[in-house]
């Protein structure tokens, strides 16, 4: 997590904190890949299970890269623009309160500081701070009463990255299937499990935990659902035979 490393010197502080903070699109880039990765293996494994054509496996798995994609990039732009409408409303209801109830809206201040353990004059003198700046204080208010974020993703680039993601990872499985090879499901069963794997350790960058074993988890969480793909297309063989 070298990227979270930073100076501390009086200048350098000063100029981290001015600067705006950015939303982060590792969730929506990690949640897209791992989500087209196993989908469209689990398509691919649940139409070998059934002993279908190979091309059935083209046909449904292009099918899901583009309809799931943009399924999920829609319900990812929504969501995310729930967060953001709720925080925009909880804002309009703070404003409100500190124009027309501020001597109870100091009280909330007061009263969150005390639980900080601040008292007497610093506590009061934290408090006129505070509530001096009328911005200052709705954000603190939004932080520390509601604890919302004050830095929000943006819902088209929270859809732009789940939707990428899940085409680019999800293409993987079908790779084989489109080159025309000779038996192309163990291939695809390692080109998959190598995105899982590199998919899990990518995201270990933004994690405590070590690269490899990130890695492994998300691998054993594909293979668990390419499985019950396989497994269930196998069971169900019988009714296209």
């Amino acid at each position: 997590m070298k990227d979270l490393d930073h100076g501390h010197s009086a200048e350098e502080i000063a100029r981290r904190l001015r600067s705006p903070g950015r939303p982060s699109y590792v969730r929506d880039f990690v949640y897209g890949g791992i989500d087209g990765a196993v989908t469209t293996f689990a398509i691919v494994a649940g139409v070998v299970g059934a002993a279908l054509a190979g091309k059935i496996v083209v046909i449904l798995g292009i099918a899901n890269l583009l309809a799931d994609g943009f399924s999920m990039a829609a319900g990812n732009y929504s969501g995310t623009k729930a967060d953001r409408d709720r925080v925009a409303r909880i804002r309009l209801v703070e404003e409100d309160h500190v124009t027309n109830q501020p001597d109870g809206e100091r009280e909330e201040v007061r009263q969150i500081l005390r639980a900080k353990g601040l008292s007497g004059e610093t506590l009061q003198s934290a408090v006129e701070a505070i509530t001096s700046d009328r911005d200052r204080w709705i954000r603190f208010m939004l932080a520390e009463e509601y604890g919302l974020a004050t830095v929000l993703p943006s819902p088209a680039r929270a859809a732009a990255a789940t939707f990428i993601a899940f085409v680019v990872c999800g293409a993987f499985p079908l790779l084989p299937y489109l080159w025309g090879m000779e038996n192309p499901f163990p291939v695809a069963s390692v080109m998959t499990g190598c995105v899982f794997f590199g998919i899990g350790a990518a995201k270990s960058l933004w994690a405590p935990e070590p690269w490899w074993r990130s890695g492994l988890e998300t691998l054993v969480i594909g293979a668990a659902a390419a499985g019950v793909a396989y497994w269930i297309g196998f069971l169900l063989s019988d009714l296209v035979a």
